[in-house]
């Protein structure tokens, strides 16, 4: 559902009507439903009923606030006045603060806010819809929260005196640090197959890279050594944790322990290999290349023109 917005203002110019109708066609666009006289109200429409309708209903009233805004509210003229009647009605009652949002068009707070908004935060829409003022309206329109959430910090069990490396340490060897314990899953036990199975995550030392992890799961699947409870295609890599997906606890600590530090290290050691070779290939590249520059050079000194 649309969040629905009433601009209420003042008509004060030809020029201010526009930046208003321009503000709501803006706001149109991003996908809100803004309620405006200048598109909403019919010839033989009854202004107080549209005003009080508009207000109450809405899910935010926008009031832009100008000096002359300002002196036509405090002062309760006409239709700005009535409207801060309604405005008043609905703030003393304290059912929603936030609905009633300032717009400063001109001016500063002391010179527009009529007496009604006074104490109440208002978005500077002075410098247009580019400015930032428009995306933070449009992040509080929105129900966009500005503030992150607070990440619970997760508890690991720790196999390791050892800190935990910086990740972007990739010189070390990765090593498995623990059982993220907070996420380790819990078992359906409906009664079908497997039900009594869950999710294990273990955290690395570092985040490996893509070469790492489709070394190390091509071990798990086919480990040097294991026991006859190895799972193979259960394991998996995501970003700095591996998780076996279809065991439990008791047997991560039993079988599956043993067969990780097995996997981890073959995965360090075939890294290594393959990142020797590499380094080497491209050092004899870099040789065939420097000497061919070199060939090029020398015949070129011997030509004369």
């Amino acid at each position: 559902m649309l969040t629905k917005v009433f601009i209420s203002y003042a008509w004060e110019s030809e020029e201010h009507r526009e930046w208003v109708k321009a503000l709501a066609n803006r706001l149109l666009s991003d996908g809100i439903d803004a309620v405006l006289d200048q598109y909403d109200l019919e010839l033989g429409d009854r202004l107080p009923q549209f005003m009080e309708q508009s207000v109450r209903s809405s899910d935010y009233v926008l009031i832009v606030c100008t000096p002359a805004y300002k002196q036509k509210a405090d002062a309760r003229i006409g239709g700005v006045g009535y409207e801060g009647h309604i405005i008043s009605g609905e703030l003393f009652s304290g059912h929603n603060e936030r609905k009633f949002i300032p717009v400063i068009k001109e001016g500063g707070v002391e010179e527009s806010l009529p007496t009604f908004l006074k104490g109440k935060l208002a978005v500077d829409l002075g410098d247009g819809v580019e400015s930032r003022g428009y995306n933070d309206l449009l992040a509080t329109l929105y129900g966009v929260k500005k503030k992150p959430s607070v990440v619970p910090k997760r508890r690991i069990a720790q196999t390791t005196s050892k800190k935990r490396e910086e990740e972007g340490e990739g010189s070390e060897p990765i090593r498995i640090i623990g059982i993220v314990v907070d996420e380790v899953g819990e078992p359906r036990n409906d009664g079908t197959r497997g039900s009594a199975l869950y999710e294990v995550p273990f955290r690395l030392s570092r985040r490996p890279s893509s070469l790492w992890c489709e070394l190390f799961l091509k071990s798990w699947d086919l480990p040097p050594r294991f026991t006859t409870m190895h799972r193979p295609h259960i394991a998996s890599v995501v970003g700095d944790e591996i998780i076996l997906n279809g065991t439990t606890i008791e047997e991560a600590r039993d079988y599956h322990r043993d067969t990780l530090v097995l996997c981890v290290e073959e995965a360090n050691k075939l890294e290594t290999e393959y990142l020797e070779k590499e380094r080497k290939r491209q050092a004899r590249e870099e040789a065939a290349r420097s000497a061919y520059r070199k060939k090029v050079e020398d015949v070129a000194g011997t030509i004369d023109f």
